[in-house]
């Protein structure tokens, strides 16, 4: 292995404030699929995921002086990623990338034949569960399928967006018991 492979995310963003360019990349490198599958499943859409995740990485290269090592530089690249997808949801409410899409990602959707009923009523569900996540307020939304789609656990998410833990828990919470209200009427 190379030693410049093993070196830390610090000793990387040290070199990279120093005007070594190669380091930024080795960064981007970590941390691209990371970003780039946090915003597909937000996004749906391969094209504006790759613009979006385009945007996240220069925002990380513009604020790099401003990170801080108290936080692990994953957490704060999951936050400006998070703040990012937050701000994009605001100004072009997206739907969410469907369930349907997300078990096949996954491994969860078999090799099992289905009967074309149960794969109409199956996809006529999804698209409504699809609908009720999209419509849920993005401080409920972005947790909840950060949990649920992306199996980070309370406190990867934490983590990731930089809120506290019991805020974190609340959200995920009241984004269930909303989820549950509108699944039931």
């Amino acid at each position: 292995m190379a030693e410049k492979d093993i070196r830390t995310d610090m000793e990387l963003i040290e070199a990279c404030l120093s005007g070594d360019q190669d380091c930024f990349t080795e960064l981007v490198n970590r941390y691209k699929n990371l970003v780039y599958s946090i915003i597909l499943r937000m996004t749906k859409d391969n094209d504006e995921a790759s613009d979006l995740a385009q945007d996240v990485f220069l925002k990380v290269y513009r604020n790099l002086s401003s990170y801080t090592p108290q936080f692990r530089f994953s957490t704060w690249i999951m936050r400006i990623t998070s703040n990012h997808i937050i701000d994009h949801h605001r100004k072009k409410r997206l739907e969410t990338v469907s369930l349907e899409a997300h078990m096949t990602d996954t491994g969860f959707s078999g090799p099992t034949v289905a009967s074309p009923e149960s794969q109409y009523l199956k996809q006529e569900q999804t698209d409504r569960i699809n609908k009720i996540i999209a419509g849920l307020p993005d401080m409920y939304k972005v947790p909840v399928v950060l949990y649920h789609q992306e199996g980070l656990s309370y406190q990867e998410i934490s983590d990731k967006t930089g809120e506290p833990l019991s805020k974190v828990k609340n959200r995920i919470f009241r984004g269930r018991k909303l989820l549950k209200g509108l699944l039931a009427q």
